[in-house]
């Protein structure tokens, strides 16, 4: 079973509603006591939020739907259909933490499948307390709600997996990166509470090796890489930084005017944090800056500035391969 955070149903402000209100009152995502959250949430937050995420989801939204629930079923057909080739007696679901299908309703499909043995993937290569941990108990609520009696195994992360640097190399490297002719790369991830680190949770050093490995497999020097963090949800809680915006910022305020790629390893598939914060609001902001930079400079003719966003994974061969890899050991060992 492969799970992912989630999406609305529909690009309106009552489905987005929805979806908001369970994400953001999960225990693990709530940035205080649920009896001090919940009015917060309710009365000042959501009625703003719902109308204005609705809003970019009707940028993203495709003919198939949600881009992450359509994309995310493809990669499951896909999977499945891999084992099968290989003669394996594999079946493969899709599920979400916070919409449908939800993870129990993925534990019931695979008992009804007869399925024996059940290995949950979350799609998070790099995991922490608010993704891959909301995944672990949601599986543990399944297996008890559906009175599994097989075995059950939660894959923590693979954001090291060889397979998955190669591939996430490749990717950056098929979209015209060129280290040798002076383009930078900035990696841009999901940002998490400090508290939670504070408290033991090793994402941010998940999140170095894996910028490290993928460095290292594009040769890449220090100074040619740099790494920030997107995603800030509010703005009373100490937040993993950099910030990507920040950096950014930096960049057009001391003239760095490179080509510069973004890529977004801890999103195996394209979501509303990339499909529309970097299009819409990201680039473009960057862009502004520099071009007002120069400007304050007396810069004559300046050359735009180049932002190129390096896409997710998403349903690709490639990715398929990187699940396989991952995988391997687990499905080696039930068949």
């Amino acid at each position: 079973m492969l799970v992912n955070t989630g999406t609305p149903a529909e690009p309106t402000p009552k489905a987005v509603k929805g979806y908001l209100s369970r994400f953001l009152s999960n225990r693990r995502i709530a940035p205080m006591n649920r009896l001090l959250w919940w009015p917060i949430l309710h009365f000042c937050i959501l009625p703003k939020r719902k109308v204005a995420s609705a809003k970019k989801y009707q940028q993203i939204w495709t003919a198939e739907g949600s881009p992450l629930e359509a994309t995310q079923e493809k990669l499951a057909r896909g999977l499945e259909n891999s084992y099968q080739e290989q003669g394996l007696d594999v079946v493969v679901r899709s599920a979400m933490s916070f919409s449908q299908p939800d993870v129990y309703r993925g534990v019931k499909a695979l008992k009804k499948a007869g399925c024996s043995s059940l290995v949950v993937l979350p799609l998070y290569p790099q995991s922490a307390y608010s993704t891959t941990g909301v995944v672990e108990d949601d599986l543990k609520r399944a297996l008890r709600r559906s009175h599994w009696k097989g075995s059950a195994t939660l894959v923590p992360n693979y954001g090291t997996n060889p397979e998955y640097i190669r591939v996430i190399a490749a990717s950056i490297a098929r979209q015209g990166f060129d280290a040798a002719a002076g383009d930078r790369l900035l990696f841009s991830f999901h940002s998490i509470p400090l508290k939670d680190i504070e408290a033991g949770d090793t994402y941010e050093l998940q999140v170095g090796a894996t910028a490290l490995a993928v460095a290292g497999e594009l040769e890449l020097e220090r100074t040619q890489w740099t790494l920030g963090y997107q995603c800030r949800f509010d703005k009373g809680r100490q937040l993993l930084s950099p910030f990507t915006k920040n950096t950014l910022s930096t960049w057009a305020d001391t003239g760095m005017r490179q080509r510069a790629y973004i890529v977004c390893p801890n999103f195996s598939i394209d979501c509303l944090e990339t499909l529309y914060d970097l299009p819409y609001e990201i680039i473009p902001a960057y862009q502004e800056a520099c071009a007002r930079a120069d400007q304050e400079a007396g810069v004559q003719d300046p050359h735009p500035a180049e932002l190129i966003y390096v896409p997710c994974l998403n349903a690709s061969k490639a990715h398929l391969r990187v699940l396989e890899s991952v995988l391997e050991p687990y499905i080696q060992s039930l068949v």
